[in-house]
């Protein structure tokens, strides 16, 4: 049997991921791979950045990544919101770059592939919502970057 492609880009299995619906595993397919980076709430965002990088490096397309953050918005998100709310999610839509959004907003994104939530502040019981929120817009990874300590409370 032949060996189908997803196209000239794309291989065959990450068509499958981007795929994958935003509330996680598609029916017959296993869950999200969940990962734990360890930072603390002042190096999240730093940590988060360096893992988006080396997603980048191993082949990942800049579109397959989502990033959010619990406490402080991503540093590209402020910057981007000072063109507005319409220029900023316009973007998101295109679906072209990763994308940084605040996870109070995870309802406003659309899934994708992979997922890196930044546990970066907020209170416990935002962190505590951000976490499922994050694991519903991942196709079949979730990389948090954050304590462990806290993060094992919280779930």
């Amino acid at each position: 049997m032949p060996t189908r492609t997803a196209g000239p880009s794309r291989p065959a299995s990450e068509a499958a991921e981007a795929k994958t619906a935003p509330g996680g595993a598609a029916p017959g397919k296993a869950a999200p791979q969940i990962q734990l980076v360890d930072a603390t709430e002042a190096t999240a965002v730093e940590v988060a950045d360096e893992t988006v990088d080396r997603l980048l490096d191993e082949g990942r397309s800049p579109a397959d990544v989502l990033v959010f953050t619990t406490g402080e918005q991503h540093p590209w998100a402020q910057h981007e919101l000072t063109f507005g709310e319409d220029a900023y999610w316009r973007q998101q839509a295109e679906g072209e770059d990763v994308f940084y959004a605040h996870a109070s907003a995870a309802d406003r994104t659309t899934g994708r592939p992979v997922v890196v939530l930044a546990v970066n502040g907020g209170t416990d019981e935002q962190a505590a919502r951000a976490l499922p929120a994050a694991l519903a817009r991942t196709g079949s990874r979730l990389i948090v970057c954050g304590d462990p300590g806290r993060l094992r409370t919280l779930l």
